[in-house]
């Protein structure tokens, strides 16, 4: 992780980029149903999932994208504030055992309220081991201009 600066202006439309993977393991669903409270039997109960249409334990939702997002995180911009997301979707399950990673295109820049901002779209799809969106959403950055 290391800090770099990217104004405004240096945010290119469609500019992509593509983190590293992680696979998700029984110890990430224990932790994040003990940190959450949600203990749903989807999560927790091989045997009841197996009467189910998935038939296996799904990730929680709040957990990929927690992961998922986390995997952004590479770099710090001391010049951009995340407002937070937009347009949330869980797609498609995730598993114990699936690897998942995260892609990132610059999909819209427009002007802030102050002039000294502007707003950057980053829309984020994570992808599981096999290419397939299992989650997704816009990250809304307010970002100072270089002037």
């Amino acid at each position: 992780m290391y800090f770099r600066s990217i104004f405004f202006e240096d945010y290119q439309l469609e500019e992509k980029r593509v983190t590293l993977g992680r696979t998700i393991t029984e110890t990430d669903f224990v932790v994040h149903a003990g940190h959450t409270g949600d203990f749903f039997p989807h999560h927790m109960d091989e045997e009841w999932c197996k009467t189910q249409p998935f038939k296996h334990r799904i990730a929680h939702g709040t957990m990929i994208f927690s992961i998922g997002i986390g995997l952004t995180a590479s770099e710090i911009n001391p010049e951009a504030f995340s407002k937070g997301y937009d347009r949330l979707r869980f797609v498609k399950p995730v598993y114990i055992g699936d690897t998942i990673h995260s892609e990132i295109t610059i999909s819209e820049k427009a002007d802030a309220k102050k002039p000294e901002y502007g707003t950057v779209t980053e829309h984020v799809e994570i992808k599981n081991q096999h290419g397939e969106v299992v989650l997704v959403c816009d990250h809304l950055l307010l970002v100072k201009k270089n002037a």
